[in-house]
């Protein structure tokens, strides 16, 4: 049977930081999410934020980032162990 702290440190390694997902993807948009293991979804809000910040000048940009960040954070908190 391993020592209580080998499985204890896999398991924090296994675990997603929701803080760290929505500061990456606060950064760059879609990077919290492929943090996550979403490598899809994080490419979708890639291009649909700087879409959104070209198409409007800027002005409806602002809201696709701050959603993106917010669904990294979500994700990771609601799914904290890796699969």
């Amino acid at each position: 049977m391993a020592p209580a702290y080998i499985y204890t440190e896999a398991l924090l390694l296994k675990m997603r930081e929701p803080l760290l997902a929505g500061i990456l993807s606060l950064l760059i948009p879609g990077i919290g999410q492929i943090y996550n293991g979403r490598i899809i979804i994080g490419i979708i809000w890639l291009v649909l934020t700087g879409f959104s910040w070209i198409g409007t000048a800027g002005m409806f940009g602002w809201v696709i980032h701050l959603i993106a960040a917010w669904c990294a954070y979500s994700y990771a908190k609601d799914f904290p162990i890796r699969g």
